[in-house]
């Protein structure tokens, strides 16, 4: 039996709003049991999710590449503030960053994405945001939704551990499609997807 005591510490990369983050926060206790979202870290210091962050009374700092001098720079700094706050999985949520593979290979199944499509539909370089409800749109697709997904060296790449599906309705925007896929999936998976691999984490030690 896992040990109620013992939790995997969490850091939240973010860049925007932080509805993902927030679903994580709120899902503490309940779904999300040992697990601890101890960082959030973000390289947008105009985030709404630093406010969001704040409000849940967890740490939250800023790590700008630009102010850093370039991608090496802030993937260095990122690797020395997860070690010195003991971070020992990371969730991708809503962030504008690819990882290099240097970075994501020193943490192997160690790193989380939520993708706002069912997975290997709509995805790589260049698939985020509205961008990817615009292509299922486009495509004409009945069903789409939302994946979370280990990150490795290929963007969107990693191996999936969990899905659902959302209804695409005949009058839907890319602005409705993402709400209900955020609602009804993201909000969803990134919780659970958070607890199942912490268990899985903590079986190991």
């Amino acid at each position: 039996m896992l040990s109620a005591e013992r939790r995997v510490r969490a850091a939240v990369l973010v860049s925007g709003g932080g509805t993902n983050l927030q679903a994580l926060l709120d899902a503490r206790g309940s779904v999300i049991q040992h697990a601890e979202i101890a960082l959030v870290v973000s390289n947008n210091p105009k985030a709404y999710a630093l406010k969001r962050a704040e409000a849940a009374g967890v740490p939250a700092l800023i790590l700008s590449a630009r102010e850093l001098g370039g991608a090496a720079a802030f993937e260095d700094a990122l690797e020395r503030t997860l070690r010195e706050h003991g971070i020992e999985l990371i969730v991708l949520a809503g962030f504008m960053t690819i990882l290099s593979p240097d970075f994501t290979g020193r943490w192997e199944r160690r790193i989380l994405n939520v993708h706002p499509a069912l997975l290997p539909a709509f995805c790589g370089k260049g698939f985020y945001g509205l961008r990817v409800h615009e292509a299922a749109l486009a495509r004409g697709v009945k069903l789409s939704g939302a994946t979370v997904h280990y990150v490795n060296e290929i963007p969107d790449g990693g191996e999936i551990l969990l899905q659902k599906a959302v209804e695409v309705l005949p009058d839907d925007t890319p602005e409705t499609l993402q709400a209900r896929i955020m609602e009804q999936a993201e909000w969803k998976l990134l919780p659970q997807a958070v607890e199942l691999v912490a268990e899985k984490l903590l079986g190991q030690k």
